[in-house]
């Protein structure tokens, strides 16, 4: 792990329910979406991918699972919340991803599909997350040099995994 070493993890949010009087954005998680997004905790927290900068969605189910993630991180930060990752293309969250601060060096997005697993395979168009990813779904990316330098095909897949709780 050279210093220029740089980490993407990108997140689906977890399970959500889908009312019918309520609008797409009002979504809020289920009870399995509940423990799924505490396991993703757990697990970041596990591998070591505790993140220095976090975006998410302003999506409800997006922040609930955000709220059930840090509960299982040592010192969670206060997320950027980016109306551009709802509805995103992946083309956006690229540039969301490359905007990020200098010093961060693992950034988790929490958003939505298609424009992360599109994202995903984008960054690694030889595997990209594999099979798509599914609710609590996990693609980690690496990628040498800074966040401005992330470009396609540049940031290999090391780790995809669905996260249960």
């Amino acid at each position: 792990m050279t210093g220029h070493h740089r980490i993407l993890v990108l997140l689906r949010h977890a399970k959500a329910a889908r009312p019918d009087d309520l609008p797409d954005i009002e979504r809020p998680l289920t009870e399995r979406g509940r423990r799924d997004a505490e396991a993703v905790g757990h697990w970041l927290a596990e591998h070591k991918l505790i993140p220095d900068y976090v975006v998410c969605s302003p999506a409800r189910r997006v922040r609930e699972t955000w709220q059930q993630v840090a509960t299982a991180l040592p010192e969670p930060m206060k997320p950027v919340w980016d109306d551009r990752m709802y509805d995103a293309f992946p083309t956006d969250l690229l540039a969301i991803a490359r905007a990020a601060p200098a010093d961060p060096r693992i950034v988790l997005l929490i958003g939505h599909n298609p424009a992360l697993e599109e994202l995903s395979a984008l960054l690694d168009p030889k595997s990209g997350a594999p099979g798509g990813l599914r609710t609590s779904g996990i693609a980690v990316h690496a990628l040498t040099g800074d966040w401005p330098t992330l470009e396609r095909g540049k940031a290999p897949l090391v780790e995809a995994v669905t996260v249960r709780g």
